[in-house]
């Protein structure tokens, strides 16, 4: 794929979305996130995805002027609305205060109703992993996945991140409840690649590791058969109850139409615990722990996307030639 200069990635997208009537500031903002997310390697969800962000605005889906509306608090907990704004500011802003309620009591927990798909889950465990703070988050989806057991999708993929600040290297764990994003086997798709290990069912009910085959039969593994099934169903609860918002079967299953989904964001503040010193060393010990008698086969989870971060700043972003030209055809509209 050709590559683009991070910058002109970054300037090229704020452009298209002050075309689409957002303010400086959260053109700025919303751009930097989708370049970021494209320059640490996750393509489908960053420049990719792009052109529908922008169909979705011109749809009326996302709503460009809407931010964030605080409903209730209780604590270190507190309920907001997106009020179907821009999923990405919304979530942005959302960890955001988490962090700063965790800055001053600890711990600070927002569940976020009515707001639309925030891309990258990673980038919101990196955003409280860079302030100082253990982060966890996840956001419920369209029905995507079926239970453990049956054949109808019910579940959502569910999106879950944990991220444990570290000196040497954040660890950032961002997984869904199917064993491969739809992103994911979108991207082995347009590859024309096998996924490594089975990845879901065919139409016919056998186990494949043909990702069009998968997309066709909307049927992906869920992690750990019955266990990620579970998981699904407990972290769409919890979404739904912490927010007042809806909850997966409630979502619309188109996938250009899903709006209104429910979100929790936690900031946990370690540092307020124990010495900086302290907690390196026993992060660095947890790491180092795993390389041990190892030669490199063994990561932690964070590692690639700073490794990619690293060679896409220093060569430029990869971009699908067909995608770039379509956001440049956006730029020149």
């Amino acid at each position: 794929m050709p590559r683009v200069p991070f910058q002109e990635l970054h300037e090229t997208l704020t452009r298209v979305l002050l075309n689409q009537g957002f303010t400086p500031e959260r053109a700025e903002l919303c751009a930097r996130i989708f370049a970021e997310t494209t320059r640490d390697g996750v393509y489908t969800h960053g420049l990719n995805r792009f052109p529908r962000f922008i169909n979705n605005i011109r749809d009326g889906i996302v709503r460009v002027h809407e931010s964030p509306e605080r409903l209730s608090a209780f604590g270190v907990l507190e309920r907001w609305s997106g009020r179907r704004g821009p999923g990405i500011l919304n979530a942005y802003a959302s960890m955001g205060r988490a962090i700063e309620i965790a800055r001053e009591h600890g711990v600070g927990c927002v569940a976020l109703s009515q707001t639309n798909h925030w891309m990258r889950a990673g980038t919101y465990g990196w955003q409280a992993a860079e302030a100082g703070m253990i982060g966890l988050c996840w956001t419920n989806t369209m029905p995507n996945l079926p239970p453990w057991g049956s054949k109808v999708r019910k579940l959502g993929n569910n999106p879950l991140v944990i991220a444990v600040p570290r000196a040497g290297g954040h660890v950032v764990l961002d997984m869904a409840m199917s064993q491969f994003s739809y992103g994911t086997l979108a991207a082995y798709r347009k590859r024309n690649e096998l996924l490594p290990v089975d990845g879901g069912f065919d139409s016919e009910g056998q186990l494949t590791r043909d990702p069009a085959a998968i997309e066709q039969s909307w049927r992906p593994l869920p992690i750990g058969y019955w266990k990620g099934s579970g998981l699904s169903m407990v972290l769409d609860l919890m979404a739904a109850l912490l927010s007042g918002g809806l909850a997966t079967h409630q979502i619309s299953d188109s996938m250009d139409r899903e709006t209104g989904i429910s979100q929790v964001f936690l900031a946990l503040h370690p540092g307020g615990l124990a010495a900086a010193e302290e907690l390196t060393r026993m992060a660095d010990g947890v790491v180092e722990s795993l390389r041990m008698g190892e030669e490199g086969a063994v990561r932690y989870p964070g590692e690639q996307t700073l490794r990619i971060r690293e060679e896409n700043l220093k060569l430029g972003v990869p971009v699908e030639e067909d995608v770039w030209a379509a956001v440049r055809a956006l730029d020149a509209a």
